[in-house]
């Protein structure tokens, strides 16, 4: 049989009728199997036509149950059926929040208001000093916990699905990654700006690019072990690095803000950070097709 993979010299090839229907049906040529599945990744009609001719076969009632039950585990209701029904306006909303992932829907976002409203609790309820300090080491790190609750077989109950679709694996992750940065940055940089100032302390802002570097580093890192074994690595060792040497400053914001001087201010801090979010930023291009590939723990 000639398979239908095109010549460098042939016209674009595109899948006919018949070889659709010899894929529904299971007739086709392994070669030609092949050939056609690669195709309609990048083609629409072609992967249209396929579509129609699957859900008319055989397979076609057990697709739209499996759809159905599908639906069904996730919440889904169907409308009632109207003569002419209006789009909804939280249509495209829905789909978008769907997108931004598991965190923006769980537990992640009320950890984070607790941390900004244990800060001002302590600042202003408690007269605590150092609640600038404790704001602004852990900052670089709630972004982690929401790519770690975002992605992943642990994480998503869709997951081999949606890392299955070509709208799945890194650019999936990237969407949800900015969600969480989306909510992140202005919460956590509002607040460290609200919270009391100290004298010599970096500034509510100092904390973005080490923050932007330990999420790329979270990403790439997830590349070979997953989001979650990477987040919980990389968050452990930078409490243990910044959090430590701040449990032995008693009371005074002056001698946190000399801890963090080191992490946060100065050019060549901020400039390492900065380079090594880009180091971070490239390997994850390297990576990138590994989030193709289901996770196996």
């Amino acid at each position: 049989m000639t398979s239908p993979t095109p010549s460098p010299t042939s016209p674009p090839w595109h899948v006919t009728d018949a070889l659709a229907l010899r894929y529904a049906e299971g007739a086709a040529a392994e070669t030609d199997a092949w050939s056609l599945e690669k195709h309609v990744e990048s083609c629409s009609p072609c992967a249209g036509r396929v579509s129609a001719a699957v859900r008319a076969g055989a397979a076609g009632p057990a697709l739209a149950a499996v759809r159905a039950e599908l639906l069904a585990s996730v919440g889904h209701r169907p409308a009632p059926a109207a003569p002419a029904p209006a789009r909804h306006p939280l249509g495209r909303s829905a789909r978008i929040w769907w997108a931004a992932g598991p965190a923006l829907r769980g537990s992640w976002v009320v950890a984070v208001a607790l941390v900004l409203g244990g800060a001002f609790a302590l600042a202003y309820g408690a007269g605590f000093q150092g609640a600038r300090s404790w704001l602004l080491a852990a900052s670089p790190v709630l972004p982690l916990g929401g790519v770690a609750v975002s992605y992943g077989r642990h994480a998503d109950p869709l997951y081999e699905i949606t890392a299955a679709t070509p709208s799945g694996g890194l650019r999936l992750l990237l969407t949800r990654t900015a969600a969480v940065l989306a909510v992140c940055v202005p919460l956590l940089t509002a607040g460290g700006a609200l919270l009391p100032p100290v004298a010599g302390f970096p500034g509510a802002a100092a904390w973005l690019l080490p923050g932007l570097a330990l999420t790329l580093a979270t990403l790439a890192l997830g590349s070979f072990v997953g989001c979650r074994a990477a987040a919980a690595t990389l968050a452990g060792g930078w409490l243990l690095a910044v959090t430590g040497p701040l449990l032995g400053q008693p009371g005074a914001g002056t001698g946190g803000a000399a801890v963090l001087t080191r992490y946060f201010s100065g050019p060549v801090a901020q400039g390492s950070w900065a380079a090594a979010a880009l180091a971070c930023a490239a390997l994850l291009v390297l990576r990138r097709r590994s989030f193709d590939h289901l996770e196996t723990r």
